[in-house]
């Protein structure tokens, strides 16, 4: 499989190099100083691009590959909320291919389908509050992060007593607070903590006056996130549309 790589930093050569040990093909690779490749030839031929940047350029990144009919893998966040529906548009009507996750960890996958087990047996139990924790290094820019997002929205789904999930807090790597941890009974909170170069932590907590559940999924590396991404990248050459980690894992 001929891959293109959008975005060249940890994860990108760490991408580029389970690719390489799994007999693909980089063909093109694109960071900030040559966006001009994206109209080359080479990008033009690959069979996927797999994109790893920012939240304000994700969604640019996208329409560039799509104008020449480039599947795309993405695993940058903070884009859905302004551009998820367009998105959705060009894929489901378009002809165009995105595979897109918060979280292309196989271990934070099995932690969601967990996470949703656990929901659907506490909808029986009113007197336990739920909370989420994110923890993620100082360069992260968005914050909640994506996949804290996603453990949210499918809890929510799952628990009657739940409305919607808010941002709390917020931890600096200073030290300094912001937001508040008061939020409304019929609400998730989430709060998130920015530290060190912490690969990802999260963190689902079921609170009582008698006792406390919480179940947790720590990352060690970027090396998890990376293998997805790339078998993400074999499942999308083969198929089109949008596509989430729950086409390519059925549990």
């Amino acid at each position: 499989m001929k891959i293109a790589l959008i975005g060249y930093g940890k994860m990108g050569r760490m991408i580029e190099e389970i690719a390489l040990s799994r007999g693909h093909e980089i063909v093109c690779i694109i960071d900030i100083d040559n966006q001009q490749d994206f109209d080359s030839p080479q990008f033009r031929s690959a069979d996927v691009a797999i994109e790893f940047t920012a939240p304000h350029v994700a969604y640019d990144n996208y329409l560039r590959a799509f104008r020449h009919n480039v599947k795309v893998v993405s695993g940058s966040t903070g884009w859905f909320s302004e551009h998820g529906d367009e998105v959705r548009r060009m894929c489901t009507e378009g002809g165009q291919t995105l595979f897109w996750s918060s979280n292309f960890s196989l271990g934070v996958t099995i932690f969601r389908a967990v996470n949703r087990y656990l929901a659907g047996i506490m909808n029986q139990f009113d007197s336990y509050r739920p909370t989420l924790e994110e923890v993620h290094h100082i360069h992260k820019l968005d914050h909640p992060s994506g996949t804290a997002i996603t453990l949210a929205e499918e809890l929510v789904n799952e628990v009657d007593r739940l409305s919607a999930w808010k941002f709390g807090q917020l931890t600096q790597p200073d030290g300094t607070l912001e937001g508040t941890t008061d939020v409304p009974a019929d609400q998730l909170r989430i709060d998130s903590i920015r530290r060190g170069e912490v690969p990802g932590i999260h963190s689902i907590t079921w609170n009582s006056e008698a006792d406390e559940i919480t179940i947790t999924h720590s990352a060690h590396n970027r090396r998890g996130f990376a293998l997805g991404a790339v078998l993400a990248a074999e499942y999308t050459a083969q198929h089109t549309g949008l596509l989430t980690m729950s086409d390519l894992f059925h549990f």
